[in-house]
């Protein structure tokens, strides 16, 4: 497993997609891959991130190449029924176009095994809170502007008025989101970056 961690640390999709290959033919659960691969391997990138060791050119590398290996896992993890951990959805809020940071947070935590539904860019209270009927757990929002900064309160007050806040978290960040801003909109959790964010919706879940 210490191949596979270290070839999702340097980015490389042909050797995860190598490694993980190679695990499953040993028989190791997928879920385990996840676990003790994937997850550890994105932990190490994000802690060198932090130690600002690394950039975001290589957290996109090493998320990439992570999704390289969850694309030979899912039709494993579909025949064996496993089931993910959560759904959680994802978007840019309405006027926001920026969406680097998002999904490399719905790569992190898709590898980490929640089922995640990206809604995409410039996305409005209202889709936000269809996308949350069922059984959607948590929401995550992005903003990279001051100007729409203020749609994430506005998407957080659409969720309460359709009855949802009470069963769907909210987390939120982007460049200039702080954890201030969040405690003033009322989000339940706020993160810098999609390692933190990945923690972060465990901690949410476990609640």
């Amino acid at each position: 497993m210490r191949e596979l961690i270290k070839s999702i640390v340097d980015g490389s999709v042909n050797r995860v997609r190598e490694f993980t290959q190679l695990a499953l033919e040993e028989g190791i659960d997928p879920r385990r891959v996840i676990e003790e691969g994937f997850t550890k391997g994105m932990n190490e990138v994000g802690d060198q991130f932090e130690r600002q060791e690394v950039y975001l050119p290589e957290l996109i590398f090493a998320a990439k190449a992570m999704q390289a290996g969850m694309e030979i896992l899912e039709p494993r993890l579909l025949s064996s029924q496993a089931k993910p951990l959560g759904k959680v959805v994802l978007g840019t809020v309405k006027g926001d176009q920026h969406d680097i940071g998002i999904k490399l947070v719905g790569l992190v935590l898709k590898g980490a095994g929640f089922e995640v539904i990206h809604l995409g860019v410039d996305v409005p209270p209202e889709k936000f809170v269809e996308a949350s009927r069922g059984d959607t757990l948590v929401v995550g929002m992005s903003a990279l502007l001051g100007t729409t900064m203020a749609n994430m309160k506005l998407t957080i007050e659409a969720l309460e008025q359709a009855g949802l806040k009470h069963k769907v978290r909210t987390i939120i960040g982007g460049a200039i989101v702080t954890q201030a801003f969040a405690d003033k909109i009322g989000a339940d959790a706020y993160a810098s970056n999609a390692f933190a964010a990945t923690k972060k919706v465990m901690e949410l879940l476990e609640r």
